[in-house]
């Protein structure tokens, strides 16, 4: 069976161009910094970000991780929301392994933390206290409906930690489809962060992989982080080089995917049973609950999409989130308009 699926842009496959280019890259040996592929996918990905440099690195939670740890010492202190990806979905790498303290503020539905707030938790500089070093970021944030933090937004949080002598890391592991959604230059959107992180995995469908960029001395720090973490690669030209592919093909079709995650939130928010937390989506999310009067539960609504060739994941409480990507296709979205119509119009 060929599956439709949508439980998150991460089960993404390489395009036929991204095979052929891994198929014929130009390898080396990385860690000496001799992988051509790499080389080229780093410096692209600093052009497009508007930074002096960038380290390629085997995943998102590496990406954070090592910057993080280049940015902050053991005892430090970041300030980052409570729904981050960082907070929530990386295993508490940063207070585990970097030994570093955690300020947490509240989200609030947009992805932002209001300006006084982020003030507020900067410490003064005081022997009982942690230092507060960093203010951590989220764009798009997922767990905000894939909200999107316009450039407005960036430029003050970057004023505020400027001010304080903080720096400011972006967490983009979706950052192209921020911009994308704002019609704004992925450099503009972080101009004022000290290091971004992006995944070339999720909505861009490469392999592995994601790029942290900032300055050319903070890269290095990364490349020692990168490193302590077991992420220094070898002949890595090979998922470069889809890296490459991606960001040359895949950025401006993104608005393809968040034209279809509109679509199908405009049918999904007239059926019975179903609630949007955000009845049109920032991006390529759409975040829905089963009402109490459900005709089906989202036990039942997992397994009977499954018996039609769709995957989507949903809580016990009837929770879900749809993830439209480049391998739902049109065809494919009306197979699943037609699915929720069938099961909530006809149950």
């Amino acid at each position: 069976m060929e599956w439709i699926d949508l439980r998150s842009d991460t089960v993404t496959e390489p395009t036929p161009e991204m095979r052929e280019a891994m198929a014929n890259a130009e390898l080396g040996d990385d860690v000496y910094g001799e992988d051509p592929t790499v080389n080229h996918l780093q410096e692209l990905s600093a052009q497009m970000l508007g930074k002096e440099a960038a380290l390629f690195v085997p995943s998102g939670t590496m990406g954070n991780l090592a910057a993080i740890l280049a940015h902050c010492a053991r005892g430090d202190e970041i300030i980052i929301g409570d729904r981050s990806h960082t907070y929530l979905y990386e295993a508490g790498g940063v207070s585990a392994l970097g030994g570093i303290h955690t300020f947490v503020v509240r989200n609030r539905d947009n992805g932002m933390v209001p300006y006084d707030e982020i003030e507020a938790a900067i410490r003064v500089d005081n022997d009982h206290f942690p230092i507060s070093r960093l203010v951590c970021l989220e764009n798009t944030h997922n767990r905000c409906g894939g909200s999107v933090l316009s450039v407005d937004y960036t430029q003050e949080v970057g004023r505020i930690t400027k001010e304080h002598g903080l720096g400011m890391h972006i967490d983009g592991a979706r950052i192209f489809n921020a911009a994308i959604a704002l019609d704004v230059s992925p450099a503009e959107l972080v101009a004022s962060a000290d290091s971004v992180t992006f995944c070339l995995s999720k909505g861009l469908c490469a392999p592995a992989g994601s790029v942290i960029c900032g300055e050319k001395a903070f890269i290095q720090k990364t490349h020692r982080a990168r490193k302590m973490l077991g992420g220094g690669m070898r002949q890595a030209g090979v998922l470069a080089a889809a890296g490459v592919v991606a960001l040359e093909s895949m950025v401006d079709r993104l608005r393809e995917d968040h034209n279809k995650a509109r679509l199908l939130a405009e049918t999904l928010v007239e059926l019975p049973g179903i609630s949007l937390d955000y009845e049109t989506p920032a991006t390529n999310m759409i975040f829905l609950k089963l009402d109490d009067g459900a005709p089906i539960s989202g036990e039942d609504l997992v397994r009977r999409f499954a018996d039609r060739g769709i995957r989507i994941n949903a809580t016990p409480a009837g929770q879900m989130r749809l993830v439209i990507h480049y391998w739902v296709d049109d065809e494919a979205l009306a197979k699943v308009t037609d699915a929720f119509k069938e099961l909530f119009l006809r149950a």
